[in-house]
């Protein structure tokens, strides 16, 4: 028996509105017709991607997410800059600027609940 790969993302967030809201309105995001309770799940390919109440048992306060602590998050976008860019005038804080990469412009925000995402351009 083996394991094919990630066939679903989710990040327990404090407010699931609050969340789906930002990566809706800030990233693009459109929300998938279905989803469990407690979960806005969005129509990502080739993996959905979900915002969710934390499960039982899960305290977000007692450690903050940052970079290096826990999974790295990456998100494909078009234009990584023009991202960037419209990220910064909304406000939204950048962890690292920009970079050309093997894997594209790159660059690293902070998301409502403090994870650091990184996206990236189509390469």
């Amino acid at each position: 028996m083996t394991v094919s790969g990630p066939d679903f993302i989710a990040l327990q967030v404090r407010d699931v509105q609050l969340a789906a809201t930002f990566y809706e309105t800030r990233l693009g995001l459109r929300r998938a017709p279905a989803g469990p309770p407690g979960a806005v799940v969005f129509a990502t390919r080739p993996v959905p991607f979900a915002v969710r109440a934390p499960l039982p048992g899960v305290d977000l306060d007692a450690a903050q997410p940052g970079p290096g602590t826990g999974v790295a998050l990456w998100l494909r976008a078009d234009d990584a800059q023009a991202l960037h860019d419209e990220l910064v005038t909304a406000g939204v804080p950048i962890v690292a600027p920009p970079a050309d990469g093997p894997f594209g412009r790159t660059f690293t925000f902070r998301d409502p609940d403090g994870y650091a995402i990184t996206v990236h351009d189509q390469n």
